[in-house]
């Protein structure tokens, strides 16, 4: 005899095989709960366990840091417990470790911080305080994965190489100030009258039109070289980056200077406050804000250099001396 299956009952055999299949796939529970227990009390338990834990382990050394996950940059990895323990103060007193980190620094960051982190593109590192790493598991995190929305990328370092770099980082902070000519009481004059300077800038409190950069700690931010270069030609260094997503516009985020002209004929320009999809936001140079749809707008023009003017031709050398000395004394809000 010969057995007979229906097509009906086939078709039901045939749905039911994929999930017998992804049932076999599962682990037992008692194995499960013996390898859970085992990672556990491995050494990096801490790191997996830790309330910051990202997918697959990426944010896993963010526990560590102190339980908020770090962000991941471009190009960066997660950090081990081993790295994040580190104590870079023998790093720092060990002169062969010292020169490892100081080599991959001239490797990868030299291009926006400097040969000798006195700033570039990117801000000083030879200052005491870095703003947006206070403590040393901080630090480690950025310069390994970077800082989302910025031009600081995260470094494409090998295991163990982080403690290095951020080693000689925070040994840069303890070089001694450089050295400027200049009589920074007669720059601090020439800025506020002859330059004008807070029309556009504020120092300390005083300004108001928020168009540029506060300048209240620059002497900490940047070295009297690109000071100088910002003065004698400020469009050397403008913005490559933009966060459009930012939703505060009550001050730019990287002073980028635009210029539109909308559907009815007006010529406007300024600095780019915020910007999305369909409108963008922008402060004239009276400190006036304006906003559009991008649909009013006839033309859209990114700037290609920077509305502050050249002041080589409007103080004298020794002025220029002058007035770069008093923004290099400027480093931070007296107390």
């Amino acid at each position: 005899m010969h057995a007979f299956i229906s097509p009906r009952f086939l078709g039901a055999l045939l749905m039911l095989a994929p999930i017998s299949l992804l049932a076999q796939d599962h682990a037992d529970p008692a194995a499960e709960k013996a390898a859970a227990e085992k990672a556990a009390t491995a050494p990096d338990a801490a790191q997996r366990k830790g309330p910051g834990r990202g997918k697959g382990g990426a944010g896993g050394g963010a526990g560590a840091a102190g339980g908020a996950a770090a962000p991941a940059g471009r190009g960066g990895r997660g950090l081990s417990a081993a790295d994040l323990a580190t104590d870079l103060e023998k790093i720092i007193a060990n002169p062969a470790e010292l020169a490892k980190g100081q080599l991959i620094f001239q490797t990868q960051c030299v291009t926006c911080h400097g040969p000798k982190g006195e700033g570039e593109r990117g801000p000083t590192l030879a200052q005491p305080n870095l703003p947006r790493a206070s403590d040393n598991q901080t630090l480690m995190q950025i310069v390994s994965r970077g800082i989302p929305g910025t031009e600081m990328v995260g470094g494409r370092l090998r295991p163990g190489e982080a403690p290095l770099l951020a080693a000689y980082v925070r040994s840069l902070g303890r070089m001694p100030i450089e050295k400027v000519p200049g009589d920074p009481a007669k720059g601090a004059e020439l800025f506020k009258t002859k330059g004008a300077c807070l029309t556009c800038h504020t120092t300390e409190g005083q300004g108001s039109s928020g168009i540029a950069p506060d300048l209240t700690d620059v002497g900490a931010r940047r070295s009297p070289a690109f000071l100088r270069r910002s003065l004698v030609d400020p469009g050397a260094d403008v913005p490559l980056t933009f966060q459009p997503t930012r939703t505060d516009i009550s001050m730019p985020t990287n002073f980028s200077f635009i210029r539109v002209k909308t559907k009815d004929g007006k010529d406007l320009g300024g600095v780019r406050v915020n910007e999305s999809t369909f409108s963008v936001q922008f402060r004239d140079m009276t400190g006036a804000l304006w906003s559009f749809y991008k649909s009013e707008l006839a033309e859209f023009e990114e700037g290609k250099g920077s509305p502050m003017p050249a002041y080589g031709a409007v103080f004298s050398p020794g002025e220029l001396d002058d007035v770069i000395a008093y923004l290099v004394s400027l480093r931070g809000k007296k107390q």
